[in-house]
């Protein structure tokens, strides 16, 4: 084992060892009183609602059991809860005065007013932020429990979801990336019966024997005794290393989906109260009472005193701060890296992918805590492209072979990084990354900024990219780049020379925020000249390719190409300036900005396809621009793959592809003008 795997990870994550009790003993008094101020809480929240103070209250009644799970937990372990698990998270230790805060969406809240009530989160308790589509968080949690695992630290992660969301594809991607790797993660599934107002017995895969029985628990979590004398040695079992389990609690949802729905209209009066007479805080008190641990005076004074503080706490909150509208763009995106020359030898010819190979053994060399994953990226492939040839062998602790999965390579990659790790992450394919959306744009883009920059995502994502490889078909030649740029919170980069790859990764491996790094198959395996001293690359810095004054053709990518080749061709008769813009996510205004003021000409040429692109971007924000438009001599062109799909015959994707012919007339057209 290398040095660098040796202190694997220690610089910037750490798990504390603690002294536990097994099983962990807990007071049945304050496990009723937080259940008590969960449904006081949410009581206050509906009336509030009631009186049109506040927008919206999903309510967790009825699941306040599940607040033993987190007595269970120690501080260091982490939560990744679900909106119905208000009491949880009191019980993890956040103040209900923070979750009053919430409510009225005030800006001292834990998202300053961006997320709605019940989305909690508490880095400072462990408690990763709730995402709205319910399920989203299994595969971040399954990062967080493999970044312990691989730090070798005794802590477990509890994952909740509702049963309903259970028949989500990334539930099953999670539960069998913890089970192949005996991840430290308990999941718990929270069995009320409905998935809003559609009964789930039918659809639920516990119910229609999908899964082993050798892997889950069922609990009857009414009875908040069960769940917590059971759910003590299965996070043992997890801590012990002995892997995952799946809790079944099965639980009443005593109220509506949300204030939005009234389950009176489709559960049966009969069903309401049958399931009023479970009520597990009635059910409760009457046993602790039962049991001489508190006297029936002593449980009253208990309701007024949290029923007090529950209304004093709403009353300060309403008074709270709201957020200011000069705040909507604090915390998108922390401030991009000081770039730094990558460590590449200039001076001779490269390819591409043997720069970016360079630069990523450099990055294990250097950084501890940087982990690579993907699809057959171990040797003795080294990816389908060998991106990261011989890598596995030389750091066998830190690349790793992913399953042919890529929501697990996204959410996986979230969950390592929001914990301090640097995640540089391959998609086989960029056209294969339909399953890794969800966790794209609901995770990796929106986390920091949801969160206040609470939590983070410093990941690369990178994928080969592009056309102009005979062959690839329909899914091996996307250039997609603008369904990434359309979400904010991530930078979209597109090199086209080795140099330039090599010194955008390195920018991006230390960025702040998360990357999505393209890389043009077609130029992957090109050899190219590179300068004596190859220079740092910030992030929104375009590159002038070839200087010129009578028209300016931005492009990037493969596009790069094809620019220079006609601006070469054009020499005698046109002056072409080619701008490679190198990012489009952020993209380098000025620079272009200057170009068009010079030649007062403007040619886009992209490969992918032309609504809502990159190219209609540049375009339309320069013409919107006062300033940028009265330099216009004649009107902008776009050249641009059609919106068409891209064929497996050569004839059919060269037709489709945009190439010198098109970019020649279009600089004509900007000429003739």
């Amino acid at each position: 084992m290398s040095e660098q795997d040796a202190t694997i990870f220690d610089s910037k994550i750490t798990f504390p060892i603690v002294n536990r009790q097994s099983p962990k003993v807990y007071d049945r008094v304050l496990l009723l009183k937080l259940m008590y101020l969960s449904r006081a809480g949410d009581r206050r929240e509906g009336i509030l609602h009631r009186q049109s103070k506040g927008w919206f209250h999903v309510a967790g009644m009825g699941h306040e059991p599940c607040a033993v799970i987190a007595m269970q937990m120690e501080a260091s372990d982490y939560l990744f809860p679900y909106y119905r698990d208000r009491a949880m998270v009191l019980a993890k230790g956040v103040p209900n005065s923070d979750l009053a805060t919430a409510y009225f969406a005030k800006a001292g809240s834990s998202s300053g007013g961006r997320q709605m009530p019940g989305h909690h989160s508490d880095r400072s308790r462990n408690i990763w932020s709730v995402p709205t589509p319910t399920g989203s968080n299994g595969l971040p949690a399954c990062g967080v429990a493999w970044s312990m695992q691989l730090a070798d630290r005794p802590n477990v992660v509890v994952a909740t979801i509702g049963e309903a969301s259970t028949r989500q594809g990334e539930f099953y991607e999670a539960v069998s990336f913890a089970v192949e790797r005996k991840l430290p993660i308990v999941f718990v599934v929270e069995d009320n019966n409905y998935g809003i107002s559609t009964n789930t017995d039918r659809f639920n895969p516990f119910k229609l024997g999908i899964f082993s029985n050798d892997l889950v628990a069922h609990i009857d979590a009414r009875q908040p005794d069960n769940l917590g004398y059971g759910i003590s040695p299965i996070l043992e079992k997890a801590r012990r290393g002995d892997g995952p389990t799946i809790v079944i609690a099965q639980l009443d949802r005593l109220c509506s989906h949300t204030c939005s729905d009234d389950h009176r209209v489709y559960r049966t009066p009969e069903e309401l109260v049958a399931m009023e007479s479970r009520d597990p805080i009635e059910t409760y008190s009457q046993q602790l009472i039962a049991d001489g641990e508190l006297s029936d005076d002593q449980w009253q004074q208990i309701k007024t005193e949290i029923d007090l503080q529950v209304d004093q706490e709403y009353l300060a909150a309403e008074n709270e701060a709201d957020p200011q509208p000069e705040a909507l763009m604090d915390h998108l995106m922390a401030a991009p890296p000081v770039a730094q020359a990558p460590p590449l030898e200039g001076g001779q010819d490269w390819r591409m992918v043997d720069a970016l190979n360079t630069v990523f053994r450099q990055r294990l060399n250097t950084d501890a805590d940087t982990v690579f994953f993907g699809e057959d990226i171990e040797s003795p492939k080294g990816g389908v492209f060998g991106l990261t040839s011989e890598l596995s062998n030389e750091f066998p602790k830190r690349v790793f072979n992913s399953p042919l999965a890529e929501a697990t390579i996204a959410g996986v990659g979230i969950g390592m990084a929001s914990v301090g790790l640097n995640p540089v992450f391959e998609l086989q394919f960029v056209d294969f990354v339909g399953p890794a959306m969800n966790q794209i744009t609901q995770n990796l883009s929106t986390l920091r900024w949801r969160t206040k920059g609470q939590w983070k995502c410093p990941m690369v994502l990178y994928a080969p990219y592009g056309a102009y490889l005979p062959g690839g078909s329909i899914w091996h030649s996307q250039a997609n780049e603008s369904v990434f740029a359309h979400f904010p919170g991530m930078r979209v980069v597109v090199p086209s020379t080795p140099e330039d790859a090599a010194a955008l990764m390195w920018t991006a491996m230390h960025a702040d925020d998360p990357t999505i790094f393209l890389i043009p198959k077609h130029l992957l395996r090109k050899k190219m000249p590179v300068a004596q001293t190859v220079p740092a690359v910030d992030f929104q810095s375009a590159r002038i390719r070839s200087s010129g004054d009578d028209v300016t053709v931005v492009t990037w990518g493969n596009g790069v190409e094809i620019a220079l080749a006609v601006a070469q061709a054009l020499q005698d008769s046109t002056s072409v300036e080619v701008i490679d813009l190198r990012t489009v996510q952020p993209w380098d205004r000025q620079t272009v900005c200057e170009s068009v003021e010079k030649t007062g000409r403007l040619v886009v040429l992209q490969e992918d396809g032309q609504s809502c692109s990159v190219g209609q971007m540049i375009i339309s924000t320069l013409m919107n621009d006062e300033t940028s438009f009265y330099h216009f001599v004649s009107a902008p062109q776009l050249v641009s793959k059609p919106d068409v799909y891209i064929g497996y015959n050569p004839i059919i994707e060269y037709s489709a592809l945009p190439g010198t012919e098109e970019v020649t007339a279009a600089i004509q057209r900007t000429m003739e003008q």
